[in-house]
């Protein structure tokens, strides 16, 4: 199987035929110009050094080497296949808070890191620790939506993560029990994976029958574990301001992502502790490793080296060619006995 990584820059050998028109058109302007002179033949005569062929030659050599460099830029792959192996490990999904409340700073400073991103951090490092699981991840606020589905694709996972704001949601508050309800639906139907939901939240549930959701998923089998952003003494919602023009003040309340926790037989972190995510880490290592079959692609043998050589190659003989007439080629005629005493004749005229 022959492929290439980036086949959209294929369409640079366009430029050959470009290319040729314009050396075609090179060589009538200058056969134009010598007939201002004089008879071709007459006029060949007396350049007995200059070759018909080596501009030809060198032309090919150019159009060639271009080829071979468009091809090496597209990175030519052969050789792919795809292969089935099998994994173990366990289900994730992560359920992220984008309400308002969550770009307030995450520490005592009221200009510190926000808890938006300070839980994106959280969230990429987690994920790199993931080795073979699978993760999916959920976004809310007053409402919930499923923003990944299970994925054993890491790399996409942390691109959606970069891309999280509070925007994404138009209705706003905390709704904490839909999105443990919506992360429950997202698991594979497999009843011997072992699942874990990632809480991530200042826990400001505006909705309430947030542990009711919490007990339903651990009676599922389903871990929940939370991690709490924020402060408890609280800080100001930059860009805010109640009905009566005071700013508002939101605060991370422990209590209720503890008792999140509790429910749902898990672990209760607070995000701004340098070991939430080993405590995570080790949380969620006690889960059995599950055996599920992934299939991977295995990129093919990259090609491209050989067409570097070859445009290498074609741009040295190119250089060594001079538009003189080939010294071991002088006693060649390519044309027939008549053409040639046809323009004897001429000549003696």
């Amino acid at each position: 199987m022959f492929d290439f990584a980036h086949p959209k820059y294929l369409y640079l050998l366009l430029l050959v035929p470009v290319f040729v028109l314009l050396f075609l058109a090179a060589r009538a302007t200058r056969r134009a110009k010598l007939r201002r002179f004089g008879r071709p033949n007459v006029i060949a005569n007396l350049m007995p050094d200059a070759s018909r062929y080596t501009p030809a030659i060198k032309a090919t050599l150019a159009v060639l080497a271009l080829i071979c460099l468009v091809i090496m830029i597209a990175r030519p792959r052969a050789g792919a296949r795809e292969q089935q192996e099998t994994a173990s490990g366990i289900e994730v999904m992560i359920a992220f808070d984008i309400s308002n409340s969550m770009l307030a700073s995450s520490t005592d400073r009221p200009d510190g890191v926000s808890r938006l991103d300070r839980a994106r951090l959280l969230l990429e490092k987690l994920v790199d620790r993931l080795d073979n699981d699978k993760v999916g991840l959920i976004i809310f606020a007053g409402q919930s939506k499923m923003q990944l589905p299970l994925t054993a694709d890491f790399y996409t996972a942390k691109m959606y993560l970069n891309e999280l704001n509070p925007s994404l949601i138009n209705y706003q508050g905390t709704d904490i029990a839909s999105a443990i309800k919506m992360a429950m639906n997202g698991f594979s139907p497999a009843e011997d994976m072992h699942k874990a939901i990632i809480l991530i939240t200042d826990a400001e549930d505006h909705e309430g029958a947030a542990v009711d959701a919490a007990k339903l998923a651990a009676e599922n089998g389903i871990q929940i574990d939370v991690i709490g952003l924020g402060t408890p003494q609280g800080n100001i919602l930059p860009g805010f301001t109640t009905p009566e023009g005071t700013p508002v003040v939101t605060a991370l309340n422990e209590a209720l992502a503890s008792e999140i926790a509790q429910a749902g037989d898990g672990i209760y972190v607070n995000g701004a502790s340098p070991s939430a995510l080993s405590e995570l880490e080790t949380q969620l290592d006690k889960l059995q490793k599950s055996e599920f079959a992934t299939v991977q692609y295995t990129a093919g043998a990259e090609q491209f080296p050989t067409f570097a050589f070859l445009a290498f190659l074609f741009l040295i003989i190119d250089i060594f060619i001079v538009n003189k007439k080939i010294s071991w080629l002088r006693g060649i005629n390519f044309f027939t006995k008549e053409d040639s005493d046809k323009n004897r004749k001429e000549t003696t005229r």
